[in-house]
């Protein structure tokens, strides 16, 4: 019964904590900045197909979600740190 709109929120939840983890853990790190905003959003990946197991979604929202909302939002945060 829950369209397309219905999961843009918690594509948001679980995309902009990769992003700030990554920003965060890439302006944290000394050096290998990249290496480090990458880890946080391997352990947000690691989450996220834990959580796809447990709670019943489209699969079509699920390959997004893990495809988009974790590793590559971390890469993002660790390039806006490494411009800085």
């Amino acid at each position: 019964l829950l369209q397309a709109r219905h999961y843009v929120n918690p594509f948001i939840a679980h995309a902009v904590p990769s992003l700030i983890g990554g920003l965060i853990a890439a302006l944290v790190a000394a050096s290998r900045n990249m290496t480090f905003a990458l880890v946080v959003g391997g352990l947000h990946l690691l989450g996220g197909i834990i959580a796809s197991f447990m709670i019943p979604a489209p699969v079509w929202y699920i390959v997004l979600d893990l495809a988009v909302a974790y590793l590559p939002m971390a890469w993002l945060g660790g390039r806006l740190a490494a411009k800085r």
